[in-house]
């Protein structure tokens, strides 16, 4: 079917009272399990492309892009294509023309006043291109291998007064919030500041995104989903899922040489993670 968008998504994962699963993919592998994921439990679903993705791929979007589009167009269920932690102008700019309905831009690691003027200039620039686009207030630590920040660390939190004023000055159609995950967890232990997302719910009149969902246990994200976030970023989830059962494979199979083998069963370790996945947030209807 067609590409849908992510604003669309979350619009109906609002209506439901529950979240869009947005998935970061970085191979082929990687986009048909998510789409498998989702078929199998009747969800609409988002395929997310990273900054960090594209520059693994040589700084060219447009190859893992084209196939996401593709594979998208042939699903059973809804699928939106997101552009996420744009940092470069000029990969912003690249993103409708990509099929991209959407882009979160990152300018979070600048002090306030720079966050808010780089990402008012970016929502500007996305709106007069059809784009839905998201920002991040306070920072969600572990990307590029940095640590996490300390809980009390400057910036570790969003502030909900902060995060109102942000909103309104930038223009943007939602907002991940930092409430304590952390990006590139392998273990599921982290846990949520349910105190402070449900300040910053009543807050808010714009969607909240949660990343870094990978290290909260299935217990952590319903209880996100009932505290008001309704789009939920998962990606280590789905390459431990997938280095796992390759590893497994080798090991069962020291002989192998095509990887056609260990990356069947690879994207077949992600289906499984993706349906669980959203089966735990909840299933947006397929249909509005």
């Amino acid at each position: 079917m067609p590409l849908t968008t992510t604003g669309e998504l979350v619009t109906r994962a609002t209506a439901n009272r529950s979240a869009i699963a947005s998935f970061n993919v970085i191979t082929l592998e990687h986009v048909e399990a998510v789409i498998a994921g989702a078929e199998s439990v009747h969800a609409p679903v988002v395929l997310q492309v990273s900054e960090n993705a594209v520059k693994f791929r040589h700084g060219r979007l447009l190859p893992l892009a084209r196939a996401a589009v593709a594979a998208a167009e042939r699903a059973a269920v809804p699928v939106a294509l997101h552009l996420d932690h744009v940092q470069s102008d000029a990969l912003l700019r690249q993103a409708p023309d990509a099929g991209f309905g959407s882009v979160m831009y990152d300018a979070a690691r600048l002090p306030y006043t720079e966050n808010l003027a780089a990402t008012r200039a970016a929502a500007d620039w996305a709106h007069a291109h059809g784009l839905w686009i998201e920002a991040e207030l306070g920072q969600i630590g572990g990307k590029d291998g940095n640590p996490p920040l300390d809980a009390h660390a400057p910036g570790a939190r969003t502030d909900p007064g902060q995060a109102r004023a942000f909103v309104a000055d930038s223009g943007v159609d939602a907002l991940a919030v930092a409430v304590g995950t952390t990006h590139a967890m392998t273990t599921r232990t982290a846990t949520l500041d349910h105190a402070l997302l449900k300040r910053l719910s009543a807050a808010l009149d714009v969607p909240l995104v949660l990343h870094g969902s990978s290290g909260l246990p299935d217990g952590e994200l319903t209880a996100a989903v009932t505290g008001g976030i309704t789009k939920v970023n998962v990606g280590t989830a789905l390459n431990i899922a997938m280095t796992g059962a390759i590893r497994e494979f080798l090991a069962a199979h020291p002989e192998a040489v095509d990887p056609r083998g260990y990356l069947t069963v690879g994207r077949e370790a992600m289906t499984r993670t993706v349906a669980k996945i959203i089966e735990t947030l909840g299933p947006v209807p397929a249909t509005p």
